[in-house]
């Protein structure tokens, strides 16, 4: 038998007749029963979907325009990036050893724990001087610190000072979480393969040799060194009572209170250590390794002549095929060279531009026909 009730009852989700939760019947809920359960929408404009909308509509008054604007804004700005980015004065030296003829080529198949390390120099000429402050970086390439196994074996904790970690490292360090019984410090692979090449420039001038002042201090991030990295609690003065009862990363020719004869560079927070530990997204990477700075502003900080690099080679790369290379750089407003902002900026906006004269063209050739057939206003 059909049983028929009002649009409105069916609206308020049940029949007149029908029954209903906390209630007698549906027309009045009974004497004892609640207020009638719903499910409804509220009658809003949001739930009722009532709300104003607004679409564009891409006319070629509107398109053609905004095409020509971004490429006249874009491409100006490439090429002034793209200037500034060569105008910085950039030297690298490559000094893998992998040719015959490098002065290096004696220490390829040099060991972590090579005694005495190996050592070569490379003498090299700058053809331009570099007028500003300088900066000194290593360069690794085919080295994949971006490796997930790699980027998590840390403990920030340990970094960070924190005296129960210290003994008792994460078990992310894993295998570089303990030595002979020994919890590391620092732990993990991050720190086991730190960089530690030395490297010592000299200007030659008549055939005497002038050592180059390499500033140490500066070259972290100042958040990493007062932040992020502190030494373990107690008597600062004293690292290696505050590492007591701890062993060096197994990569290490020394352990970290060793790292530097100053206090305040010392540790957790010496800052090549601090630079190493901040991983690098790509296999090709360079670190900050020291500063140069200007002295006098009447004379440049590097000059053009002959210079020599003189390189204590600690650090093998031949077994991954990995490179090795210092790069001397100076910087602008924007950073160190890297045309690639500018070159993208320029690309951009030239092909705005391209599309925007290709649309030209087809609007005032075919625009003009019956337009019958658009959709009115």
């Amino acid at each position: 038998m059909a049983v028929n009730y009002s649009a409105k009852e069916e609206a308020d989700g049940h029949p007149s007749g029908a029954a209903v939760p906390g209630g007698g019947s549906g027309s009045g809920g009974g004497a004892g029963g609640g207020a009638v359960k719903t499910r409804k929408p509220d009658n809003t404009a949001f739930k009722q979907q009532r709300l104003p909308a607004w679409q564009p509509i891409l006319t070629a008054g509107t398109v053609l325009p905004a095409f020509f604007i971004i490429g006249l804004i874009f491409i100006p700005i490439g090429i002034g990036i793209f200037v500034t980015s060569n105008n910085i004065r950039e030297y690298e030296i490559d000094y893998t050893g992998t040719e015959p003829s490098s002065p290096c080529n004696k220490c390829l198949n040099v060991s972590w724990d090579s005694t005495p390390p190996c050592t070569c120099t490379i003498n090299f000429t700058l053809e331009h001087s570099f007028e500003s402050n300088v900066f000194m970086y290593y360069g690794l390439s085919n080295f994949y610190q971006n490796h997930r196994r790699y980027v998590k074996s840390r403990d920030d904790s340990q970094l960070n000072g924190d005296n129960s970690s210290l003994l008792n490292p994460s078990k992310e360090c894993e295998p570089y979480r303990t030595n002979e019984d020994k919890p590391i410090a620092p732990c993990g692979a991050i720190a086991n393969s730190m960089f530690n090449d030395t490297l010592e420039l000299y200007r030659i001038d008549n055939d005497t040799r002038t050592p180059i002042t390499l500033i140490k201090k500066g070259i972290a991030w100042w958040t990493d060194k007062n932040v992020k990295f502190r030494n373990p609690t107690g008597d600062g003065n004293n690292l290696t009572a505050l590492f007591q009862g701890t062993t060096k990363p197994v990569n290490w020719p020394k352990p970290v209170y060793m790292l530097d004869s100053e206090p305040d560079n010392n540790g957790f927070i010496n800052e090549d250590f601090i630079v190493w530990m901040r991983t690098a997204a790509l296999p090709t990477f360079r670190k900050l390794y020291r500063l140069i700075e200007r002295k006098n502003n009447l004379q440049p900080t590097l000059q053009a002549g002959n210079y020599s690099l003189d390189i204590a080679y600690n650090y093998p790369v031949h077994s991954f095929d990995g490179r090795k290379r210092m790069i001397l750089s100076t910087i602008s407003w924007m950073g160190g060279k890297n045309p690639f902002l500018g070159i993208a900026y320029i690309t951009v906006g030239s092909i705005c531009f391209f599309l925007g004269v290709v649309l030209l063209i087809i609007h005032h050739k075919y625009g003009n026909r019956n337009t019958s057939a658009d959709i009115p206003n």
